[in-house]
């Protein structure tokens, strides 16, 4: 069992006090800015046109999962200050909200170049969706949030800085999510080396969309409620969210299945 009790500031030097959190986050958008660099050269694309894909998706990503947050999760926060909806420096960002957001992004970027199909561009940004995924959690166990519910499996967290009064041993949810990224990143772009996006346009996103949703509805079951309103639901709202996300996957692998491509 491991003590957690890690500083969310990395470090402090004069004024200057990066967080862990922050961090991740822009290593997130770095790994995915050289993998879809590597994907750009292969296809023979425009670098230049990466740079614009690269705006549009941090914009997507951290508006949409403020966005998310807010609109599912603390819906008050519009009534009590509107302006409080774009805050993302105030935390509270929510994955759901960031997948419709890149999906914005993409498409956005779509109207803007005609030579990106948004299927393509789907199916590529998945690859770099599930390591940015891998990434933000890491984040999230450095804040020590989004902590799993009480066990007594050999390998429990106890977040000291939640549990601040008398030890509770938990489930490190952030790991079992940031693995769960780690192996789909791999996955997709083992699939993509070996032709299957251009072979079945719509079954890399299909499979992410499927697994990485499939799989927070499973661990969100160890989770601790996020917020006060889960505990008079059936389930909670990160799993109500994920059903379409699931849904949408089936239809994308259905949809590549047939439109196999020469």
């Amino acid at each position: 069992m491991i003590e957690w009790n890690v500083d969310p500031i990395m470090f402090t030097v004069g004024p200057l006090s990066p967080r862990w959190y922050g961090v991740m986050f822009a290593l997130a958008f770095y790994l995915s800015f050289i993998v879809m660099k590597k994907i750009f050269l292969a296809e023979q694309k425009d670098l230049r046109q990466l740079d614009s894909l690269t705006i549009y998706m941090i914009a997507g990503t951290v508006l949409g999962a403020r966005f998310g947050h807010v609109l599912f999760y603390e819906p008050e926060i519009v009534l009590q200050n509107p302006l409080d909806l774009i805050a993302v420096w105030k935390g509270g960002l929510a994955s759901h909200g960031g997948a419709l957001g890149i999906i914005t992004g993409l498409w956005l970027f779509h109207k803007k170049y005609k030579g990106y199909s948004m299927i393509w561009l789907l199916d590529r940004l998945a690859i770099v969706a599930a390591l940015s995924g891998m990434c933000i959690r890491i984040g999230n166990l450095m804040n020590s949030e989004i902590i799993g519910k009480a066990t007594d499996v050999s390998w429990a967290f106890w977040f000291q800085r939640v549990d601040t009064v008398e030890p509770v041993w938990r489930h490190p949810t952030q790991i079992y999510e940031a693995l769960l990224c780690l192996a789909v990143f791999v996955w997709l772009w083992s699939l993509y080396k070996k032709g299957v996006a251009q072979q079945h346009p719509g079954r890399l996103i299909g499979a992410f969309l499927v697994v990485i949703f499939a799989g927070r509805f499973i661990i969100e079951f160890l989770k601790e409620h996020q917020v006060d309103f889960e505990a008079s639901l059936p389930i909670d709202m990160g799993q109500i969210l994920s059903i379409p996300f699931v849904i949408a996957g089936v239809y994308f692998i259905w949809r590549s299945s047939r439109t196999q491509l020469a």
